[in-house]
């Protein structure tokens, strides 16, 4: 039984990583509208089966691929001068994307009833006391919303470094990870808005040039290495 071929793998994990940034893209458009400032509209928006959806299927589904995506950068750098950077910045990066699912999964399914609750008049639910899991929920999606941030940053400067990937891709996915990740940090001060902020379009228009250049560049090197193989003459 041959040996796998663990470029080719690491190159089709890296699609993960513009996939996410097309994704992203997609989940962006038609935000929700605020619901402290309009609880209304916002329960008729989540209640909708498009919300779900594309939740669903656009944010989880990013986020579960941009995982893959990572997992296979890191063990691309790893044969290269930045591996241990890579390395660490792919458990920081994988580690934060988790928290911010876990917040997101409670989004896609919790949010409907919610709306739909609003939307009955059940006037006793706005009332409800915060209780644990309120609290917690905050400080969570901040930590993994920092991690991500963090560990971005550490790929995109082990990109640079590595010589074996196009620095300015790695450039490009650390501006692409930012904005998105800071859109998200003024939505959770006190003076942001509960609704997609326009970084996280821009960011992911960078991410998915970022990506694409840098799976671009592995599977591009594995033909390559292939033609190169075939032209090599026969030793007699």
């Amino acid at each position: 039984m041959s040996a796998p071929n663990t470029t080719r793998w690491i190159g089709v994990g890296l699609l993960g990583l513009p996939l996410y940034g097309a994704l992203t893209f997609f989940s962006s458009l038609n935000p929700q509208p605020d619901p402290n400032t309009h609880p209304a509209a916002w329960a008729r928006y989540v209640t909708t089966d498009f919300y779900l959806l594309k939740h669903l299927f656009a944010s989880g589904l990013g986020l579960i691929l941009v995982i893959f995506g990572t997992f296979a950068l890191g063990a691309y750098l790893i044969r290269s001068r930045a591996g241990s950077m890579g390395l660490v910045g792919m458990v920081i990066t994988v580690l934060g994307t988790l928290l911010f699912l876990m917040v997101g999964g409670v989004s896609i399914f919790a949010a409907p009833k919610q709306g739909q609750a609003i939307l009955s008049g059940i006037e006793e639910y706005e009332k409800l006391p915060d209780i644990l899991a309120d609290t917690a929920l905050l400080p969570t999606m901040g930590v993994g919303v920092l991690l991500m941030l963090v560990g971005n940053v550490l790929l995109g400067a082990a990109v640079w470094r590595s010589r074996t990937l196009p620095k300015w891709a790695g450039a490009l996915w650390v501006a692409g990870s930012a904005l998105p990740l800071l859109g998200q940090v003024y939505i959770i001060l006190p003076i942001g808005a509960d609704s997609t902020p326009p970084t996280v379009p821009t960011g992911a228009v960078l991410l998915v040039m970022g990506g694409a250049w840098m799976a671009y560049s592995v599977l591009r090197g594995l033909s390559t290495e292939k033609v190169g193989v075939r032209a090599q003459p026969r030793v007699q």
